[in-house]
């Protein structure tokens, strides 16, 4: 089994055939899976109580406001969770880092061109996109509570809140579908994340700093028992 210090760095599976580089943990997979089907589910749910088409289609509006309100309190949880997890939290402190390499990345990002985007594991779009995503919900979440408790705040909060929960709704559902548009163009990346390892030759194209500072790293030591 890999210990501890192996989780932080990319780890080739097999050395005799096409490498394979370990890239997310199970705990990982299942917190991103799980936030992602609660996103879902406010995001389909939202739909069908604010499109009339889709809220006659549906109808039983109650229940579609619990599993609304429900789903978007438990959104957090996964991550939370999550945070036992010593490679998700190594994972979190990636995201939250920025670098010289992240100004030339977005750089060439917005030229459009394919080369000189040096990316550590995490890429400069996918770091904003990460931050964005998880103000957002923290926003959603504040704005709901608002609506859903009345007796919290005046009448004026209340329709500031609604004002703001929905307009940021129609922003969280364009940047989600930008995010699955993203995904579905690069197979790699999925199945990156619903494996946990992926092509070595990807890795280095796309995300050549990490590669390079997983080489770097000396192994760690063998402990005592290890030896024969």
């Amino acid at each position: 089994m890999p210990r501890p210090a192996d989780l932080d760095r990319p780890h080739t599976e097999d050395a005799a055939g096409p490498s394979r580089i370990r890239r997310f943990t199970p705990a990982e997979h299942w917190v991103h899976r799980a936030t992602a089907t609660l996103l879902t589910v406010c995001i389909l749910t939202a739909a069908c109580l604010y499109l009339p088409f889709l809220a006659e289609l549906v109808g039983r509006r109650a229940l579609l406001v619990t599993v609304h309100e429900w789903s978007g309190i438990l959104l957090p949880v996964p991550l939370l969770l999550g945070l036992a997890s010593r490679a998700l939290r190594a994972d979190l402190t990636r995201l939250n880092r920025y670098g010289p390499h992240d100004r030339r990345w977005l750089h060439s990002a917005l030229r459009r061109r394919r080369t000189g985007r040096p990316a550590g594991k995490f890429n400069a779009g996918q770091k904003l996109y990460a931050a964005w995503i998880a103000g957002a919900v923290l926003v959603m979440m504040g704005t709901g509570l608002l609506m859903w408790f009345t007796h919290l705040a005046p009448v004026l909060w209340r329709t500031g809140a609604t004002f703001v929960h929905d307009w940021l709704a129609l922003a969280v559902i364009v940047v989600v579908a930008g995010h699955v548009w993203m995904a579905f163009g690069d197979p790699e990346a999925r199945r990156g994340m619903r494996t946990g390892s992926v092509d070595a030759q990807w890795a280095r194209r796309e995300h050549p700093l990490w590669v390079h500072d997983g080489r770097k790293r000396p192994a760690a030591a063998p402990r005592s028992h290890d030896r024969p």
